[in-house]
């Protein structure tokens, strides 16, 4: 073989190698790819929020399987929707595949979409659920949530229960029960039907109310804990019940009348929904009576399911989905008698 000929069948040898070497490292990276999630919540305040995250975090690690690995990236809006839009911005520019959105602001998801949109990642908004409107937008959206009216009427079905069997909730004896209530945000959609659908419910059960105030607390225990502060200077041991749209403001509430004069036969019965762990210590302590269970396992499942269906482009028949894109999940009312069912 001459030299010339020699020359020709070593760049043929290269070519091939290159291709071979190239080929291997193609299928390797198929097989073994990387999922990058982004999750992004309202605050970094919310006990209720962070424990749901953590299961998502935990889920999504036992779905890893020897061909993918899910890697996952976390931030809040810290109660701002234009410092949230920023932090998915800057997730969707470091590679996320899959976007999973705790919205500041159910109303104003417009700019997330959009740049969710322009970038072809899939969105499962949680909790917060968005307007129909805005789902609507691209067929990549989804929604994971309760239905915040099932709460109310729950909570309200617990609190005409307790009343009815406990007469002496009645402190003065005048055929009605003076509350107070405890509301999240102002104008907060999941506020106004945890508000409107409780006390609609104990009121059709035939029990008479009086409203005395309602305090925004935002959602939040320590502020809860200084409004009911000022309810007791101003009410005094008037207050027969206290309904709280969560139970983080329920349990500041119950703070303030441990800190109180009163003593425990004096204090209102307590109501919150959500099934924070320190609610159901309460609970079965008999300082708070009743809370719905708001359950973040099964929400945390589902969000878990559904990243991982809508990257592998599997199905989505097991998914009960209503409309293509809504999971709602169902709550339970937790009492003093069912509590043991609840607590961990």
């Amino acid at each position: 073989m001459n030299k010339r000929k020699k020359i020709v069948v070593g760049l043929i040898l290269g070519i091939i190698l290159v291709c071979n070497i190239c080929g291997c490292q193609s299928n390797k990276e198929e097989k073994n790819s990387i999922l990058r999630v982004g999750i992004v919540t309202y605050t970094q305040d919310d006990p209720f929020i962070n424990a749901l995250k953590e299961q998502i975090k935990g889920n999504l690690k036992t779905m890893e399987t020897k061909d993918m690995k899910i890697m996952i990236s976390e931030r809040n809006g810290d109660n701002d929707q234009r410092d949230q839009n920023e932090a998915v911005e800057e997730m969707i520019d470091a590679g996320c595949d899959i976007m999973c959105i705790n919205l500041v602001d159910r109303t104003e998801p417009s700019k997330i979409i959009k740049m969710a949109r322009q970038n072809n990642i899939p969105v499962i908004f949680f909790n917060r659920e968005p307007v129909k409107e805005d789902l609507k937008q691209w067929d990549k959206l989804y929604y994971v949530g309760c239905n915040a009216e099932q709460s109310g009427k729950m909570q309200g079905q617990i609190a005409a229960k307790y009343i009815k069997k406990n007469k002496k909730v009645d402190k003065n004896y005048d055929g009605k029960i003076q509350y107070v209530l405890l509301e999240g945000e102002a104008g907060h959609q999941d506020a106004i039907s945890r508000t409107d659908c409780s006390v609609k419910t104990i009121i059709g059960k035939g029990i008479k109310l009086e409203k005395l105030s309602y305090q925004f607390a935002d959602w939040n225990r320590g502020q809860a804990e200084n409004r009911t502060n000022q309810l007791i200077e101003q009410y005094g041991d008037k207050i027969e019940m206290i309904i709280s749209n969560n139970d983080e403001m329920a349990l500041g509430a119950l703070e303030a009348y441990k800190k109180s004069k009163y003593d425990k036969k004096q204090w209102p019965i307590i109501f919150g929904i959500d099934g924070l762990d320190d609610a159901l210590t309460a609970i079965k302590n008999g300082e708070m009576q009743g809370t719905v269970y708001n359950d973040k396992e099964d929400q945390a499942l589902e969000i878990s399911r559904l990243v991982v269906d809508i990257y592998q482009g599997n199905s989505m028949k097991n998914h009960n989905l209503q409309l293509g894109k809504y999971y709602v999940s169902q709550y339970k009312k937790v009492e003093k008698s069912s509590i043991d069912k609840f607590i961990k």
